[in-house]
């Protein structure tokens, strides 16, 4: 059995897989042509592909493409088509490039680490203390991905967001995070740079814009191991006061990725908000990270999302905002949205004047570089 270290969402790799933070925040990005390397033999070659086809035949959450792409991975090497490539960072980007290119599928990944990855006697579990502390303090460097939280001119809250992390201490700042905005009128959440995680952050967060009282079904994952289907709802209860009732607006791009875009496709279809931006890049399969070699690991896809409400998910389509703009104009449209709809029930003569200048400022605001979105997805 080809041991798995823990089921994630992609995103969580790809730092990972450069030894850089956030250690499980998920992302699509491929590794940058700088950074160490480490030879790679005919041997070591040989076991990788072998045990690559090996995972995704097992684990690939479709099981007669993970047969098939297994086939199609052996026949490569039969063929010689690695023979010439000595170098590991190449090897794991010729292997994820024929992995994506025979499954479209964005969650299907090799990485080269020039750190060992640690290896686990478990297909599931906790990873070992050394991994799990190195991830912690990567993590908390970044913040848990709460990159800032402030308050826009007319009592607009802004949060950017730029991962959902699956570490527990994440959900002590997310809740500080989402107590900040209690007390604005209006809420902007951008995910234009987030390119996902875990769930259950993402339970704890939706859960402040669901009325007290009610529980929404906010998403399943059908894994093919065990043939089983895990649902999420919104927590019972939160620290601090609910936001919902107050506008809501979330922020895409093409770099919001996996559980970023979950949280934009249920914002979406359970009529929580608004969404500001341009579609998203299309990668709704969680996974976990199955090693391959000493510096090689494949993250696989061993599950699908369903929405309750859609019964399918973004795979391969992204989400589609209601509002597509350039994504470098995304939070001024949606601030100036959020002002408009403040102003249609102000409380006084005061504040609608208070409204009024606020307004001009919003509509005044500079775009993000449009160079942040043009590129490929890519790691922090």
């Amino acid at each position: 059995m080809i041991p798995m270290l823990r089921r994630l969402s992609l995103a969580a790799l790809a730092a990972a897989a450069l030894g850089a933070a956030p250690a499980l925040a998920q992302t699509h990005a491929v590794a940058p042509a700088g950074g160490p390397d480490l030879p790679l033999d005919a041997a070591t070659r040989s076991a990788v592909i072998e045990s690559l086809a090996v995972a995704v035949q097992r684990w690939y959450v479709f099981p007669d493409k993970g047969a098939a792409l297994a086939k199609d991975l052996r026949r490569r090497a039969a063929k010689h088509e690695y023979d010439a490539i000595t170098s590991q960072r190449v090897f794991a980007d010729s292997l994820l490039a024929h992995m994506q290119a025979f499954t479209h599928d964005g969650h299907m990944r090799v990485h080269f680490r020039a750190e060992p990855w640690p290896k686990k006697a478990e297909n599931e579990g906790p990873p070992p203390p050394e991994e799990r502390a190195r991830q912690f303090a990567a993590e908390r460097r970044q913040n848990f991905g709460f990159q800032r939280v402030e308050r826009l001119p007319g009592n607009v809250g802004y949060l950017d967001l730029r991962s959902f992390s699956g570490l527990p201490e994440a959900h002590a700042t997310a809740v500080a995070a989402m107590n900040f905005l209690a007390n604005t009128d209006a809420v902007i959440i951008d995910l234009r740079r987030n390119g996902g995680g875990d769930p259950e952050l993402l339970q704890t967060v939706l859960t402040y814009f669901v009325a007290p009282g009610d529980r929404l079904h906010i998403n399943d994952f059908y894994l093919r191991q065990g043939d089983r289907t895990e649902q999420y709802w919104s927590a019972s209860q939160v620290p601090g006061p609910r936001l919902n009732g107050k506008p809501l607006f979330v922020l895409t791009s093409p770099l919001t990725g996996s559980c970023a875009e979950e949280f934009a496709y249920d914002v979406q279809t359970h009529q929580l908000g608004t969404l500001y931006g341009a579609t998203t890049a299309g990668a709704a399969n969680p996974g976990g990270l199955f090693p391959l070699s000493d510096h090689l690991a494949a993250f696989i896809a061993t599950g699908r999302a369903i929405n309750p409400v859609t019964h399918t998910n973004w795979e391969g389509v992204g989400v589609k905002p209601h509002h597509d703009v350039p994504p470098g104009d995304a939070l001024r449209e949606a601030h100036v949205a959020a002002i408009n709809k403040l102003l249609e029930h102000p409380a006084d003569d005061d504040h609608r004047a208070l409204l009024g200048r606020a307004l001009d400022r919003a509509k005044a605001t500079a775009s993000d570089p449009a160079e942040d979105f043009s590129r490929g997805p890519r790691r922090r």
